[in-house]
């Protein structure tokens, strides 16, 4: 009876060595893959290091080509300074002097103009109407409940040319009064006397709208700021353009957040109105925002918002004369 139990023994052996061998081949399969895949993944790194590397490199290299002929074109000379006596002669000298050839540098110069000009149409939509449209079609999208519709792009676009229909006569007499005489062929008008005429026209504008507002109190409240000496102006062409600046984008957050508030109104009734019901009806668990949508849109629809909405900014603001 024990003879005839060792070939079953023997073969269970030979099935637990097969079994176990395969095991082995696939652990050592599998650990090779990971080896490999390992490292396909520190020679991608390596390729994308050497891709930035190379990138950086071109870079650096067409930088320096374009920069090598302009400093042959020219010598720029900087007024040596030896001693504390000519450092101190040279700092007092003035704006003048700073702004010479001899005072700096081209390198210097280019930064500023770009500087300039990167900041200049920040500068310039400030000056406009653009400030209370957007803001006022921002607290709209809020309101509505709605997020990302309409798309961010789609309220700039309409600012933007909301901003152009209203700022035309402005920028009409700023290039009538400014700009043509200034860049005539046989003009003798100043820069000065070109920046004071094309500022006069935005500077009314400006004045204009914060008149109407009745914000006339942070005018002044700037100006104390500034430390203006002196009796407080009597009128507004005797505020200097960095007060007038701020004053009137205060003004215009504020009657945008006005505007806004009529707005949101309507559609905070409706929410209160919508989760008072759910509420009632026992479905605490169902957002009030999913069912007050549909009827914020359907409401928003029936009044014809938009035409509303542009229409009230539209008479926001006072009209240029």
């Amino acid at each position: 009876m024990q003879t005839s139990q060792l070939p079953a023994a023997s073969s269970e052996i030979r099935h637990f060595r097969k079994s176990t061998s395969r095991i082995a081949l696939r652990g050592a399969n599998d650990g090779g893959r990971s080896i490999v895949a390992s490292q396909r993944k520190q020679d991608d790194i390596t390729v994308r290091r050497l891709k930035t590397i190379i990138g950086w490199s071109c870079v650096v290299f067409v930088c320096l080509t374009m920069l090598g002929p302009t400093h042959a074109q020219e010598t720029v000379r900087i007024p040596e300074v030896t001693d504390s006596k000519s450092l101190e002669d040279f700092i007092t000298a003035g704006p003048e002097t700073w702004k010479s050839r001899e005072g700096m540098s081209s390198a210097i110069q280019v930064m500023l103009l770009l500087t300039v000009l990167s900041l200049a149409p920040a500068v310039l939509l400030m000056t406009t109407s653009f400030v209370r449209i957007i803001v006022v079609l921002g607290l709209l999208r809020q309101a509505l409940g709605v997020q990302q519709l309409p798309p961010s792009q789609v309220l700039t676009s309409i600012a933007m040319f909301m901003t152009l229909l209203l700022m035309t006569p402005v920028w009409t007499e700023v290039y009538n009064d400014a700009i043509q005489p200034y860049t005539a062929t046989n003009s003798t008008l100043s820069i000065d006397e070109a920046w004071a005429a094309g500022v006069r026209p935005v500077r009314r504008f400006m004045s204009r709208q914060i008149d109407i507002a009745g914000n006339v109190d942070d005018v002044m409240m700037f100006y104390q700021y500034s430390n203006q000496g002196g009796p407080p102006p009597a009128t507004y062409e005797d505020i200097p353009l960095q007060v007038l600046l701020p004053a009137f984008m205060l003004s215009e957050l504020k009657v945008a957040f006005l505007i806004g508030f009529q707005i949101y109104l309507p559609f905070l009734i409706l929410d209160v109105v919508i989760a008072s019901v759910t509420i009632s009806m026992g479905m605490m668990m169902l957002p009030p925002v999913m069912i007050s949508l549909p009827f914020k849109l359907m409401l928003f629809v029936l009044v014809d918002g938009w035409r509303l909405v542009i229409g009230m900014l539209m008479e926001s603001f006072a009209p240029y004369s």
